[in-house]
């Protein structure tokens, strides 16, 4: 079949990458893609041209398309879609607004009982910092639309939340994403990440992965899109995955199902492991970004015939996900700058040596691994973001600009091998965390020493 990807970044590049391997797949474009998925077929069409983006559909005779990001599915691809006659992976655009409004997110969370944080949503300064201060003045503060991941801030006195709020609701800092924000008590705990395949009814969690989202090390810095992921996180166990899929995705299924919007495609929970129990802190309609990255290098079911079950209602009954048990680790080389003003046009040279290198990553048990790591592609990977050809030669285009993953026997391993990596790569111009899967190497270290100690 021929697929159409929607979309320029490395989550993109990644589902192209994986959907190359389906014997489904005999063709796929990429609109508008990156320096990276040129090596299939870039369409130069914007993520925002709906309709443009089914003219090219029809016209190309795609049989599935395949928004990466929410901005599409907002604008109702998957409506268009269908009202043309084409399959699309992904929600209608009311169901998209789990993500595109925080507003009506909690709504819902709130009819189908989803354990969540206390929060209301304002448009008007006063009553903002007055609800804020019955919270003491700890909050996040969200803008209700799509922002790019920059629209949430984490607000920890009374200075920091005035100076959201009025960024926001005064000064307009994020346009019409933040004309109204959703002020929450400031949930405390580890953050992780739970996607599940969904086709309108049941649904098919994957493995956790945890995001690591401010610009620098330890968690400082502003919020970005990103700055890597590694999959699994150890403080979301796999055998919780389908219990948790029962108390914050399904319920959300049944909610959209009853208003006439069954969700079908991948539905996202950021939660929040607190003393308390799970709790969501928000839900994305799309595969996450990098999550994505880390996640799909482990999968080895036939992503094609996981987005073709998702289509037909129950689909995914009797399907299992089978995985490579290694962990995997994604880190992000972004523009020196981002996730404010940067350079482009930033060459970028030895990308395929970095990873060929035979002195670059392995694993513990390599000979016996080989055909292993043939058949999945290869155990380090590196997904093109923000990039663009020009003159036939890569260089940077956006603030993200490369994902760099690697399989490891362990998470540790996994870590070293794509750090490894990183230090082949360009440097001038550009940087990246050094502490991505670090909080879950720790936890199963301290893991480890209280099972030594209860022995």
């Amino acid at each position: 079949m021929r697929v159409l990807i929607i979309g320029c970044g490395g989550r993109e590049h990644a589902l192209a990458w994986k959907l190359e391997q389906s014997p489904l797949v005999e063709e796929i474009h990429v609109a508008p893609g990156n320096g990276g998925t040129a090596r299939w077929r870039n369409a130069p069409i914007k993520v925002e041209a709906v309709g443009e983006l089914v003219r090219y559909a029809l016209e190309q005779r795609i049989d599935l398309v395949l928004p990466g990001g929410e901005t599409s599915l907002a604008l109702g691809i998957s409506d268009a879609c269908r009202a043309a006659g084409l399959a699309c992976f992904g929600p209608d655009a009311q169901a998209a607004r789990l993500e595109s409004s925080k507003t009506f997110a909690k709504t819902i969370m709130t009819k189908a009982g989803i354990p969540t944080a206390l929060g209301r949503s304002f448009t008007e300064l006063t009553a903002a910092a007055a609800w804020a201060k019955r919270l003491d003045w700890r909050a996040a503060i969200k803008a209700d639309g799509l922002a790019g991941g920059k629209g949430v801030v984490v607000a920890r006195n009374k200075e920091e939340v005035m100076e959201a709020l009025e960024a926001m609701l005064l000064h307009k800092s994020l346009g019409q994403a933040g004309e109204s924000v959703l002020v929450e008590e400031l949930l405390e705990g580890e953050e992780v990440s739970l996607l599940a395949f969904c086709d309108g009814q049941g649904s098919l969690p994957l493995p956790s992965a945890q995001d690591h989202k401010r610009a620098f090390d330890n968690d400082l810095g502003p919020n970005t899109g990103g700055m890597g992921a590694y999959s699994p996180a150890p403080m979301l166990p796999e055998e919780q995955g389908r219990a948790l899929c029962a108390l914050v995705i399904d319920p959300v299924l049944r909610e959209l199902a009853a208003w006439g919007h069954p969700f079908r495609g991948v539905l996202y929970a950021g939660l929040m492991l607190t003393q308390d129990g799970p709790k969501v802190l928000e839900y994305n309609v799309r595969f996450g970004d990098p999550e994505c990255q880390a996640l799909l290098p482990r999968l080895q079911s036939d992503l094609a015939e996981l987005l073709l079950a998702c289509l037909t209602d129950g689909g995914l009954e009797g399907l299992t996900l089978r995985f490579d048990p290694r962990p995997a680790v994604c880190v992000v080389l972004a523009a020196r700058g981002y996730p404010g003003k940067y350079l482009k046009g930033l060459p970028l040279r030895g990308l395929e040596e970095a990873v060929s290198d035979p002195s670059g990553p392995r694993n513990e048990a390599d000979e016996a691994d080989e055909a292993n790591e043939s058949a999945q592609g290869g155990r380090a990977m590196i997904f093109q973001a923000g990039t663009r050809l020009k003159q036939g030669r890569l260089v940077s285009d956006g603030g993200r600009v490369l994902g760099v993953t690697c399989l490891g026997d362990s998470l540790e391993l996994a870590r070293r091998n794509a750090y490894d990596i990183l230090k082949r790569l360009p440097a001038k111009g550009f940087f990246f965390r050094r502490d991505i899967g670090r909080k879950g190497v720790d936890f199963l270290r301290k893991a480890a020493a209280c099972r030594d100690m209860e022995s």
